[in-house]
């Protein structure tokens, strides 16, 4: 954290179930936005593939938009600045040439300005017991870079969803400043129920960071099903608000000084040894 900056912050959460229309996305999630900014947040928080879930590559390859003409990126660049808030824009599929999509983040600042983007780095390529089988890497191109903003209240860390089960990931984002890590989400639901909340606490806790995890819920295209049970989790690893498996919102203040009162007490980030 800056010495400028700001110690604390309301964040917010928004927990949806997008399907293929994108306007009929943004007609269910903003008015959750207001209701957010209403309740006192600063920063809100929105889910991974928040423009829309697609069942297929050639589907999903149809409808993606461009950065610079996304309709859905526009429309949230326009709330940011009308309502004064930081916005994460949790992923948008973005096309990136030669039939690939980039799985990417957006940071907005209050005036709706793009502060930081970053592209989903691991691909979910599985194949779950119960049949479900998901390629991510069929359509999307990983990215390659890592990234830390600079908000008023602090340094973030941006991820996407299965980024979620790299810890070195995370430990590099804490290491170059992250005071909050951003987990924007579209968890399946057999994996939800058995690694989610553990591993959102596990990286908080082996961070030393505030974990923002706005999630997907419900049913989509195709039969995909997402756990939701967004999740706000302070540095220590407890578990400051959490949502259902239905949409809406939640939300909590966050004192950004405790990241480093946590850190001084277990000073793990500054204990790596070499080994072989």
């Amino acid at each position: 954290m800056t010495a400028s900056a700001l110690p604390r912050v309301t964040v917010a959460c928004i927990q949806t179930s997008s399907g293929p229309e994108p306007q009929e996305n943004l007609r269910q999630i903003t008015p959750l936005i207001r209701q957010a900014r209403d309740r006192g947040a600063n920063f809100i928080l929105l889910p991974e593939m928040v423009g829309f879930i697609e069942a297929g590559r050639d589907r999903t390859l149809a409808r993606a938009e461009p950065e610079a003409q996304n309709h859905v990126l526009a429309h949230y660049r326009d709330i940011a600045r009308s309502l004064d808030v930081w916005l994460l824009i949790g992923s948008l599929a973005v096309p990136v040439g030669e039939g690939r999509l980039a799985n990417r983040s957006f940071l907005l600042d209050s005036a709706g300005n793009i502060q930081a983007h970053y592209d989903k780095i691991h691909m979910f390529d599985v194949s779950l017991d119960d049949g479900e089988s998901y390629r991510e890497s069929a359509a999307y191109q990983p990215g390659a870079e890592s990234v830390v903003a600079q908000t008023p209240w602090g340094a973030l860390g941006l991820t996407v969803c299965y980024d979620l089960r790299f810890p070195h990931l995370f430990r590099r984002l804490a290491r170059a400043g992250a005071a909050m890590i951003s987990v924007p989400s579209a968890f399946t639901r057999p994996t939800g129920r058995a690694h989610w909340e553990v591993l959102l606490r596990a990286r908080a806790i082996e961070t030393g960071c505030f974990i923002l995890a706005p999630a997907q819920c419900g049913e989509h295209a195709g039969g995909r099903q997402t756990y939701g049970h967004s999740l706000i989790v302070g540095p220590w690893g407890e578990i400051l608000a959490e949502a259902d498996e239905a949409p809406g919102l939640i939300m909590a203040e966050i004192d950004l000084g405790e990241v480093e009162a946590v850190r001084g007490r277990i000073p793990a980030l500054t204990h790596d040894r070499s080994f072989t």
